[in-house]
């Protein structure tokens, strides 16, 4: 990464990023997500390590540059919504987005793991939801990897099963669609949610500083929805 990029206007902001646009034509290609460094969350090389192992087994993640800067990801520049974007535009149904969901995930623990030699053990995303795939014209591409691990996949699926059952249980207009995204999600994929990743799960997102407090209230009804679904 050139050590004079300037930044551009801000693109988007998440619980814990931002991402700018690069103020240069030469760079108009890629964006910056820099992570707030108040906390100390997030590590963009190791982050952009595990985005270039995966999209080097043919699994769909934006191009990185490293940037030698914990905060710093230089990232490339995708065009459309996110998934959750394209759903309230009315571009994508939510049964469908939650099959492609499920698929993303299927395709990632196909992948063989970037560290361990454990034949159990696979990359993890670790947040996959709505909001960070985006489906760009060559296809979905899946982002945010700074919670990614390598680990038994039944954890994967049981945070992506949380995630969406805390917006299903709530009391939001997004809680029905929520719902049947769950639905889809773990549709013919009942084996893939262990009793332990489920546990796991809620423990780390009962635990996950970027919860509200309704957030953590609701995880119980949301682990008796996922079960509901899963029997």
């Amino acid at each position: 990464m050139r050590s004079d990029l300037r930044l551009g206007p801000l693109l988007g902001s998440g619980r814990t990023a931002d991402v700018y646009a690069l103020d240069d034509p030469e760079d108009g290609t890629w964006v910056l997500r820099r992570y707030r460094d108040d906390d100390g969350y997030g590590d963009a090389p190791a982050e952009a390590a595990v985005m270039e192992h995966v999209r080097g087994h043919g699994y769909p993640v934006p191009r990185v540059r490293p940037t030698h800067k914990r905060t710093d990801l230089l990232m490339e520049r995708l065009s459309g919504p996110t998934m959750l974007q394209a759903f309230g535009d009315g571009l994508i149904d939510p049964w469908d987005a939650g099959v492609t969901l499920a698929r993303l995930l299927r395709d990632l623990h196909a992948l063989p793991p970037r560290l361990s030699t454990d034949p159990a053990v696979r990359v993890l995303h670790l947040d996959l939801h709505p909001d960070n795939v985006m489906l760009t014209p060559a296809g979905p591409r899946v982002t945010d990897w700074a919670n990614s691990e390598e680990g038994p996949p039944g954890l994967d699926w049981g945070l992506s099963a949380v995630i969406l059952a805390q917006v299903a249980v709530g009391d939001e207009p997004l809680a029905e669609p929520a719902g049947a995204m769950l639905a889809a999600l773990l549709d013919g994929n009942a084996r893939e949610v262990t009793a332990e990743g489920l546990a796991e799960a809620r423990r780390r997102r009962a635990a996950n500083v970027t919860m509200t407090t309704r957030e953590v209230e609701v995880l119980g009804d949301a682990e008796e929805l996922i079960r509901g679904l899963l029997s």
